[in-house]
């Protein structure tokens, strides 16, 4: 009987360490908040405003104009990990590497350390 209790232990344990490891790899792997932004629309009360995604690459790392004509063109690119209101995006950044680097349980490079 105190075989099957002790089993029952180890197993639980393997358990457990297989979701902790499970919610590291997750956390890792997901793409960051992003949103599509005009660069040059920013204002500083509300920040970049939200274009139609069709308007940035895929890749993330070129801009790509936006516009009609030969008038005003504005660059288009995936802003990551900010705070939305109103149709304006602010306090991210245009890095998906660093948005990725920011946090999560088990990710290198993990943010900043406080001090």
């Amino acid at each position: 009987m105190a075989e099957s209790r002790r089993r029952l232990r180890s197993s639980t344990v393997v358990l457990g360490g297989m979701g902790v490891l499970a919610a590291a790899l997750t956390s890792c792997g997901s793409d960051p908040d992003r949103r599509c932004v005009d660069r040059d629309s920013y204002d500083h009360l509300n920040g970049y405003k939200i274009v139609a995604d069709k308007n940035c690459t895929s890749s993330g790392s070129a801009s790509r104009s936006i516009g009609k004509g030969g008038k005003t063109r504005a660059d288009a690119d995936w802003y990551y990990d900010a705070d939305v209101s109103n149709g304006y995006a602010d306090y991210g950044t245009f890095s998906r590497s660093e948005a990725v680097d920011r946090g999560g349980f088990g990710c290198s490079g993990s943010g900043s350390s406080g001090g």
